[in-house]
């Protein structure tokens, strides 16, 4: 399946670590054809950390897709009226995204773009990346796992002998996942064995 003129909205959540694995993925969506439009959490617009200052991370993205971002609820709001995305991206969705999601509460930009996008019944991709996936998230992951219109990027455990509840998804595996999404399927396998 072609990704020109997919219109695919891609949401940043807090999970700095992995976004020197995301930017390029958002670059070889642009250079299939996507039009892109970057969303960001409130997090991520106001933190920096050793990973990059918020300003300069949320300038590369945006210099990529060539639009205007989402970075309010407000804005976030017209995604489902107006139908703005083919698909819905979080990459990376952070453990609070998940609960969050799974549990209803929709008080931050990337959630309420996912709430918008699933009431229109169109398909919403996560990339997980958390340290209590298999702790105090793992019910909030099952949920959303057995949830209509969700697809998750296939995952692993990235550190099971230091953090046995860590998961993270396999960003190589993110556009065939996107692709699939697309087709109403879910990439398989989905879960893969430990890289240790």
């Amino acid at each position: 399946m072609s990704l020109n003129n997919v219109k695919i909205g891609f949401a940043l959540t807090g999970s700095f670590c992995t976004f020197d694995k995301i930017i390029p993925i958002i670059g070889k969506l642009k250079e299939q054809g996507a039009f892109i439009t970057p969303i960001f959490s409130e997090k991520v617009q106001i933190t920096d950390t050793r990973y990059g200052k918020a300003s300069e991370i949320m300038g590369k993205i945006i210099n990529i897709c060539e639009n205007k971002p989402i970075t309010s609820i407000v804005e976030a709001e017209p995604v489902g009226p107006k139908d703005l995305f083919d698909i819905l991206v979080i990459a990376p969705a952070t453990g609070n995204f998940i609960a969050k999601l799974a549990n209803g509460i929709i008080d931050e930009t990337t959630v309420m773009c996912a709430k918008a996008q699933l009431r229109n019944q169109k398909p919403v991709v996560i990339a997980i990346s958390t340290n209590d996936a298999l702790g105090l998230n793992c019910k909030n992951l099952a949920t959303l796992i057995n949830s209509k219109n969700i697809y998750f990027v296939p995952f692993r455990q990235d550190d099971p002998i230091s953090k046995p509840n860590s998961l993270v998804a396999e960003y190589d595996l993110l556009i065939p996942t996107i692709v699939q999404a697309l087709s109403g399927k879910q990439i398989q396998p989905l879960l893969l064995g430990s890289n240790v």
